[in-house]
C-alpha cells in the first residue's frame, strides 16, 4: 500500500485552478497540501476539485492574503486550526487521516515570509516571521499517543548550505539568515521532526523547490531556494520510499513561483 502527499504554494488557487487540475490529473497524489490560496473559504474552488476524486477538503481560508488548505481522497477528521501569533491570520491547519492501519496527524503551515530586511526593530515582518518560528517550536512529532505526524508547507526558509544557490551571498538575504535557519533547525531538533527531502538527498547536493518571478529566465539562472518542506515522525520517515519536486511546474502556463513536492510512502 503506497501513500503520495504533495505540498504547492500554489499562490492564488483560483487564479491556478487549470494548473491545479492539471496536475492532479497527472500525478494524482492521494493528498494535496496547498498554501498561500488567497481566498476565503467559500470561494475555494472545492467542487472541481472534488470532481477529480479529492472529496474530502479542509480549508482555513483569508480574503486576499495566506490561506492553507488540505484536499484528500481519504477521509479526514479532527481537523484544526491554529493561530499562530495571534494575528488572526489563516496560516495553519491540520487534519487527521488513516493509512494501512496507522492514524497520521497532517500539518499543513505557510510560515510569514518576513519581508526584505533582516532586522526586527526596523521590520515588523521579519519580527513576526520570527516570533511564528519560536511558537512552532512547541510543536512535537510525537505530540499524540499512537498518531504518527507529518508535517508540510512553504515554511519559507531553506535551511541548510545547500538549499541555496549561493550561502555566502544569501546569508544576509531574508530566508537564509542564521537567526532564521537556526530557528527552523531548533524546531525540527525539539520536535523531533525528519527532513524527508534530505532523506535520501545529502546535504552537499543542490535541492530548489523556489525560483522568483524577477528573473528573465529562472531556469538558465536557477537561482533556486529550499522553501517547501515535508518533515514527519521518525516511524513514517522509515516508510519513506522518495521525494519528487516537479521542477517543469515552474515553466507551466501562469506558474506559481514554487513547484510541487511530492513524498512517496510504501508500506512494508
Amino acid at each position: 500500500m503506497t501513500l503520495a502527499i504533495t505540498t504547492w504554494n500554489i499562490n492564488s488557487v483560483r487564479l491556478r485552478l487549470p494548473i491545479v487540475q492539471d496536475f492532479l490529473k497527472r500525478e494524482n497524489p492521494d493528498i494535496l497540501c496547498l498554501q498561500e490560496i488567497k481566498c476565503q473559504n467559500d470561494q475555494f474552488p472545492a467542487a472541481e476539485i472534488a470532481e477529480l476524486g479529492y472529496s474530502n477538503i479542509v480549508i482555513h481560508g483569508q480574503k486576499g492574503y495566506h490561506g492553507v488548505a488540505i484536499c484528500s481522497k481519504l477521509p479526514l477528521a479532527e481537523d484544526h486550526r491554529q493561530d499562530y501569533c495571534g494575528v488572526g491570520d489563516s496560516r495553519h491547519i491540520s487534519a487527521v487521516f488513516e493509512w494501512a492501519g496507522r492514524r497520521i496527524r497532517l500539518h499543513n503551515f505557510y510560515v510569514p515570509a518576513g519581508g526584505d530586511e533582516p532586522n526586527r526593530e526596523i521590520n515588523p515582518k521579519f519580527g513576526h516571521k520570527l516570533d511564528f518560528i519560536e511558537e512552532m517550536k512547541a510543536l512535537s512529532a510525537e505530540a499524540e499517543p499512537n498518531t504518527g505526524s507529518i508535517l508540510v508547507g512553504d515554511l519559507n526558509i531553506a535551511p541548510l548550505e545547500h538549499d541555496v544557490w549561493s550561502h555566502k551571498q544569501m546569508l544576509k538575504i531574508v530566508s537564509h539568515t542564521p537567526v532564521e535557519t537556526d530557528g527552523l533547525l531548533d524546531i525540527m531538533r525539539q520536535g523531533r521532526w525528519v527532513d524527508l527531502m534530505r532523506q535520501h538527498v545529502p546535504a552537499s547536493e543542490k535541492l530548489y523547490t523556489w525560483w522568483s518571478y524577477r528573473a528573465k529566465d529562472w531556469a538558465a539562472a536557477d537561482r533556486g531556494r529550499r522553501l517547501d518542506h515535508i518533515w514527519s515522525s521518525a516511524d513514517l520517515a522509515l516508510l519513506l520510499s522518495r521525494v519528487d519536486i516537479l521542477k517543469e511546474a515552474r515553466g507551466w502556463n501562469q506558474p506559481s513561483d514554487h513547484v510541487p513536492v511530492t513524498a512517496r510512502f510504501q508500506n512494508p
